[in-house]
């Protein structure tokens, strides 16, 4: 196999016919491309360039290797060169899925800010069900996604919480809970509680449908949806309850469904979350004017 000195060496020699050229495109010494052409020559078996104290000239072997090589060599090196783009640059497209109304709105207040400190990045925006998002960063169909934590996953990252909001109980109408002023988690072991589809992280599942309660009390789980909409409409059915964010009762008002507050659980959070691999500069200066628009993740009542 060629290796990258050795493909250079030949390539620049047989464009510029002339060693002192090819030296200073390479920044090397007329020395070293002589050599490593000459060692080139000796493994192939015959000369590559024809040589005279006037002038260098491809051979005919010499001529058939660079123009079998010359199309698949700026194949190579344009492909790198769009690689270190995407890894390093802040220009090209960035796409991005949010899960929510909520999450559209922090999201498109973060599109501005990226924008005004990026121009020449564009944003795509797409809403996604919250099954898509995993299946959407793993085959590249975005590069981002904001959405609710946690996503512990292999090969995904979590970046910092952007929102930080209480955590509420959302009950049919005719409920009991549904005329309480609070409820605590331990109340969970008396009801029903409605899960999240089996596709997304068991982390995520676990924190809205756990198996007991911190006390130990197990805990009953009733059938999942598909999307948050046929949660909410399970629920108004009577068929379970399920623990939403604060935002919920502003953005999904029902008269089938009651959200009461719980005044012992942690909060639900916020935040980007991309591939390990899809770190790249646009991914993080997209996350950093995200962040810059809550500096402070605070429960939001």
């Amino acid at each position: 196999m060629l290796e990258r000195h050795e493909l250079e060496a030949f390539l620049t020699l047989a464009e510029e016919l002339h060693f002192g050229r090819t030296a200073e495109r390479l920044h090397v010494s007329t020395a070293r491309v002589s050599q490593t052409v000459a060692k080139l020559e000796r493994r192939i078996g015959v000369p590559l360039f024809n040589r005279t104290s006037r002038r260098v000239e491809l051979s005919r072997t010499g001529r058939r290797l660079y123009e079998d090589i010359r199309p698949a060599w700026s194949q190579i090196t344009d492909a790198y060169e769009r690689a270190v783009d995407a890894g390093r640059g802040l220009t090209g497209l960035l796409r991005v899925a949010f899960t929510g109304p909520a999450a559209g709105q922090l999201l498109a207040g973060a599109t501005q800010a990226f924008r005004t400190g990026h121009p020449d990045c564009e944003v795509q925006i797409k809403e996604a069900h919250l099954p898509q998002v995993l299946p959407w960063l793993r085959s590249g169909e975005v590069d981002l996604a904001l959405t609710c934590h946690p996503m512990h996953e292999e090969g995904i990252v979590m970046g910092p919480v952007l929102v930080r909001e209480a955590r509420m109980l959302a009950v049919p109408a005719g409920h009991p809970f549904a005329r309480r002023a609070t409820v605590s988690v331990e109340d969970l072991a008396r009801v029903t509680v409605l899960q999240m589809p089996e596709t997304l992280p068991e982390s995520l599942r676990q924190d809205r449908a756990p198996r007991r309660t911190p006390a130990g009390r197990p805990i009953a789980l009733g059938p999942s949806a598909a999307t948050f909409n046929e949660t909410l409409t399970l629920v108004g059915a009577g068929e379970g309850v399920f623990a939403v964010g604060a935002h919920t009762r502003r953005y999904s008002v029902r008269p089938d469904v009651v959200y009461v507050p719980f005044q012992d659980a942690a909060p639900v959070d916020w935040g980007l979350i991309w591939t390990a691999d899809g770190a790249t500069a646009r991914a993080r200066a997209f996350s950093e004017a995200a962040l810059s628009l809550v500096p402070s993740p605070a429960p939001n009542p």
